[in-house]
């Protein structure tokens, strides 16, 4: 059996347990104190097809934030270039080829960004 089945998510002694820190969830460190994944401290834009059936997406990787930040911004690029997308692992996909107005939205927000890829 892998590991992950075998994580506790209830014990009648503390009620729910979170699945990261093995700590009851009022008590959850990982919540607590969000960490902002270490990077070299460049965004990197990058135009992908692949494994989508050939649509397009811009992939928006390397941006300093927590989970809850990154989403925030997801949804304002989303918004600025009128099109749909996600934010997990902590890369931003954006659907289409919005690279020029990403690439200075983000250059406005002043982070370093570089272009990766096609």
């Amino acid at each position: 059996m892998s590991r992950e089945r075998d994580k506790l998510v209830y014990a009648s002694g503390k009620g729910r347990t979170c699945p990261h820190c093995g700590r009851a969830v009022a008590d959850c460190a990982c919540r607590v104190s969000p960490r902002a994944p270490r990077g070299d401290g460049i965004v990197r834009l990058r135009r992908e097809v692949q494994g989508r059936r050939g649509k397009t997406v811009t992939t928006i990787s390397g941006v300093p934030l927590d989970t809850e930040r990154l989403h925030e911004l997801a949804a304002e690029l989303k918004r600025r270039c009128g099109t749909g997308g996600s934010a997990k692992d902590g890369v931003i996909e954006i659907q289409g080829d919005h690279r020029a107005v990403l690439c200075a939205e983000l250059e406005a927000r002043g982070y370093t960004v570089k272009r990766a890829g096609g």
